[in-house]
């Protein structure tokens, strides 16, 4: 029997998988890299992208006259070394989306046999048809399993844009410290020296020498402890952005974190599943797993393979075409282990998906609680500094006018310099306090 039309796809075959050959992907090593790629403070430079945060657009960058924090988180944002490399599991999942869309390859079977006088052949063709059934729910799967991605990405740009702000309050909050602690540490050092040439000379107790020389000693804690603050601060600010460790850059202008009203919160809280990254993507990751168990579920059912094959036999030259099919009997195993853990992985992310939500209603309403205790308790220190801001300027005449001591006078400023270090610290908790209220409950930075 003649079959013309069979050499002809076969052919085609051949030509196709040559084809396909000479198209297929080749190996090409890449090396880790040896040295680091931070940048330099000349090289920073705006974002042109905006990263799908709200609120956050990119500003114009002046390093040489301070930046601000909202630079610090667009920088931040775009130049943390960890999320770009986060970024690139977008990729990943990508290429898992692109790979759920694939059918299988077909299998091309062939043999050869020999009688004493002829050579017989034969040729097959295979195409899996069960992939057909389960496509739709992969990819649905895998679509969903992407968007859980871009948004776990999103989360953790936010994050860092929180941390980044949180940094830039602490390190704005450290320089107003050391600005209350220099003169401090100059006005007792001085009064160190003169309490010890005074007790030197028999002029004053040895009480209270070594009074002065404690009090020295406790501004001098202080300064160390803001001084080891400062180093963490800077290398957190260097990480973040990308620059070589120990840079210092100049910073300029408030924290702008706004105080939010009872009504807002409330507000914010209804709405916070439908905009909330990382609950958003623990929903798209129910969403897979769902499709997930669909897919398992189909796979239980009997599967379909179909073929053709084309025989040359080698004993009388007979040539045959027939069609395979392959069924697989659900008897044994029917798929019973993917269900399973499908369904487990579903109950997992229910779980999952309830306790982050809980915690963030948990931890919003501590928050606000955590905002107004600091509110009340920095309008009680203002006052204080106020008044002591009162008596210190009676002391400078008092100093002045030589009714009252060296050491009375550092008393006086030291009682109003620990106030003021207490209400500047305060109020950066505080600032630091409603910039993680605003991230949990996911308002524009």
């Amino acid at each position: 029997m003649s079959v013309p039309w069979l050499r002809s796809v076969g052919r085609a075959s051949l030509c196709a998988l040559c084809a396909a050959l000479a198209s297929c992907a080749i190996y090409h090593p890449k090396a880790l890299p040896r040295h680091s790629t931070f940048a330099t403070i000349a090289q920073l430079r705006a974002p042109r992208r905006t990263f799908g945060l709200p609120g956050l657009k990119p500003q114009p960058l002046d390093p040489a006259a301070g930046l601000t924090a909202v630079n610090i988180m667009q920088l931040a944002v775009a130049a943390d070394p960890l999320l770009r490399a986060e970024r690139a599991r977008v990729g990943i999942a990508r290429a898992q989306l692109f790979a759920a869309g694939l059918l299988p390859d077909p299998v091309l079977s062939g043999g050869l046999g020999k009688s004493p006088t002829r050579l017989g052949y034969s040729i097959g063709l295979m195409q899996d048809v069960r992939a057909l059934v389960t496509l739709q729910a992969h990819r649905s799967a895998a679509r969903a399993r992407a968007r859980q991605v871009d948004l776990q990405v999103l989360w953790q740009e936010w994050q860092v844009a929180e941390r980044a702000q949180v940094l830039f309050i602490q390190a704005r909050q450290e320089h107003a410290l050391a600005q209350v602690l220099r003169p401090q540490r100059h006005l007792f050092g001085l009064l160190v020296q003169r309490e010890q040439r005074a007790w030197v000379r028999g002029d004053v107790a040895a009480a209270r020498a070594a009074a002065a020389l404690a009090a020295w000693d406790g501004v001098q804690r202080r300064w160390r402890a803001l001084k080891l603050a400062q180093n963490r601060t800077w290398h957190g600010l260097d990480a973040l952005l990308g620059l070589p460790p120990g840079t210092r850059l100049a910073l300029r202008g408030a924290a702008g974190v706004r105080p939010l009203s009872s009504s807002a919160v409330r507000a914010a809280l209804v709405a916070l599943p439908q905009r909330r990254p990382d609950l958003l993507a623990l929903r798209a990751g129910y969403a897979s797993g769902e499709q997930q168990l669909r897919a398992a579920i189909l796979r239980q059912y009997p599967m379909l393979g179909l073929g053709v094959d084309y025989a040359h036999s080698a004993d009388q030259g007979v040539r045959t075409v027939g069609f395979t099919i392959q069924l697989t009997l659900p008897l044994f195993n029917r798929n019973r282990g993917a269900i399973a853990v499908a369904r487990a992985t579903r109950a997992y992310l229910y779980r999952q998906y309830q306790a982050r939500l809980d915690a963030a209603l948990n931890g919003a309403d501590q928050l606000v609680r955590t905002v107004r205790i600091m509110r009340q308790q920095l309008r009680v220190l203002d006052a204080r500094v106020a008044h002591l801001q009162r008596s210190r300027a009676a002391a400078d005449v008092s100093y002045r006018r030589g009714e009252l001591t060296l050491a009375g006078y550092c008393t006086v400023l030291a009682s109003l310099d620990a106030v003021r270090a207490d209400a500047i610290s305060l109020r950066a908790a505080l600032q630091q306090a409603r910039a993680a209220l605003d991230m949990l409950l996911a308002r524009p930075l």
